[in-house]
C-alpha cells in the first residue's frame, strides 16, 4: 500500500498522506476525550457516559443544567479559541518562514488587549460601573486585533511585504501596544483594571452558548478559505524566488493569508482573551506529528491547539478550586520555556 492516496474532483485535487490522516483522527479523538473529561470534572462529578446523556437530553435535570449552561459552552469556546490561535500561528510561521512567529509576536493579541482595556476604562463611571453592556467588550477586542493586523501590514509595506520586516514591525508595535495597555490599566478604575488583567491573561470563564455560536461560523469560514490557499503557503515556505517561479502572486497571497490569520486570532482574543503561546507551540507540535505540508498541518494544528486550551482550562478550574486560574497562565508556563528553547536552537541560524 502506498504512503499517499489521491482525492480528485472537477475543481481541485489532493494528495493525502495516509499516516497524517490517522494521526489527525487520533488527535480529534483526544479533543473529544479531553472535552468530555473537562465537562465531567468539577464540584459535581459526572462520568463520560453521564455527560453524553446530559448533552443528548437524557440526563438528570441538575446534570443537564450544569453541562448545557456552564461547562459545555466553556469547553466549546476552549476548542474554538485554541484551534483559531494555533492555525493563526501556523499561517504566520509558514508565510514568514520564521519558527518564532505567532499572533503574540505580531502584536495582534496586544491589539485586542488594548481595545479591551480601553473599553473598560472609557465606559466606566465614577462608581466603577459600566455605562454600556459588557456584551460589547468582545466586539471592541476584535476590532482592536483586526486594526492591529492591518496596521502591521501597512507599516511593513514597501514595494511589497518582506517577511523579516513584517516580524520587526510586529515586535515594535507589540511593545507599544503593551505599554499603552499598561498605562490604561494604571489610569483606569482599579476594579476594571483587574478585569482587564484577567482578560489579557486569557480565560474562558463566563463563556455562554451565544458566544460559542457567534465564534463558530467565523472560524469555520476562515478555515475553509485557508484550506483552499494551503498550497500557496507551501510555495511561500520555499522562498520568494521559487514561489514566483512557480507562478505564485506573493503580494496578493500574503494579504489574504494575513487577513485570515488576523481574523482567526482576533476572533479568539475577542471571546477568550490573550491565551498566550498557543499560536507558537501548537504548529510546532503538529509539524512534528504530521509534517510541514500545510494541507494536513492546518487541521492538526487546530486540534493540538484545542487540546492545549481545554487541558489548561481544566487545570485552572480544578487544581486550585474554589479559585479559578486563567487558562493563559498555564499555556504561558509551558510556552515560555519552549520559546527559550526555540531561541537556543536557532542561535546559529
Amino acid at each position: 500500500m502506498t504512503k499517499y492516496a489521491s482525492f480528485r474532483t472537477r475543481l481541485f485535487s489532493y494528495l493525502i498522506d495516509r499516516k497524517a490522516v490517522w494521526i489527525t483522527i487520533t488527535l480529534a479523538c483526544f479533543v473529544i476525550l479531553a472535552g468530555l473529561v473537562s465537562i465531567g470534572v468539577g464540584e459535581i462529578f459526572m462520568t463520560p457516559i453521564e455527560v453524553g446523556k446530559a448533552l443528548m437530553g437524557y440526563g438528570t435535570d441538575m446534570n443537564e443544567l450544569v453541562v448545557k449552561q456552564f461547562r459545555f459552552p466553556r469547553v466549546a469556546m476552549s476548542i474554538l479559541a485554541g484551534g483559531a490561535l494555533a492555525v493563526s500561528g501556523a499561517i504566520l510561521q509558514g508565510m514568514i518562514r520564521n519558527p518564532l512567529a505567532s499572533p503574540d509576536i505580531l502584536g495582534i493579541t496586544w491589539g485586542g488587549a488594548l481595545a479591551t482595556t480601553g473599553f473598560l476604562a472609557i465606559f466606566s463611571d465614577r462608581a466603577d460601573a459600566l455605562t454600556v453592556s459588557i456584551q460589547w467588550m468582545p466586539l471592541a477586542s476584535f476590532i482592536g486585533a483586526i486594526t492591529t493586523g492591518f496596521l502591521v501590514f501597512i507599516l511593513s509595506y514597501k514595494n511589497g511585504i518582506s517577511p523579516i520586516r513584517l516580524v520587526l514591525i510586529g515586535i515594535g508595535l507589540s511593545a507599544v501596544l503593551q505599554a499603552l495597555t499598561t498605562l490604561l490599566m494604571i489610569l483606569g478604575p482599579i476594579y476594571r483594571a483587574s478585569d482587564a488583567n484577567i482578560w489579557i491573561t486569557g480565560s474562558v470563564h463566563g463563556t455562554n452558548g451565544k458566544d460559542a455560536l457567534t465564534l463558530f461560523p467565523w472560524v469555520a469560514i476562515l478555515l475553509l478559505v485557508l484550506m483552499v490557499y494551503s498550497r500557496r503557503v507551501n510555495l511561500q515556505e520555499l522562498g520568494d524566488d521559487i514561489a514566483k517561479g512557480a507562478g505564485a502572486m506573493l503580494m496578493r497571497d500574503r494579504i489574504i493569508l494575513l487577513f485570515i490569520s488576523t481574523g482567526l486570532a482576533g476572533g479568539a482574543v475577542a471571546f477568550a482573551g490573550g491565551v498566550g503561546f498557543v499560536g507558537l507551540m501548537a504548529p510546532h507540535i503538529a509539524r512534528k506529528l504530521v509534517g510541514s505540508s500545510f494541507g494536513v498541518l492546518v487541521p492538526a494544528s487546530a486540534l493540538v491547539g484545542s487540546i492545549l486550551v481545554v487541558v489548561a482550562d481544566l487545570i485552572g478550574r480544578t487544581l486550585f478550586s474554589p479559585l479559578e486560574v486563567p487558562a493563559g497562565v498555564f499555556t504561558a508556563a509551558i510556552g515560555a520555556p519552549y520559546f527559550v528553547y526555540l531561541l537556543y536552537r536557532s542561535r546559529n541560524l
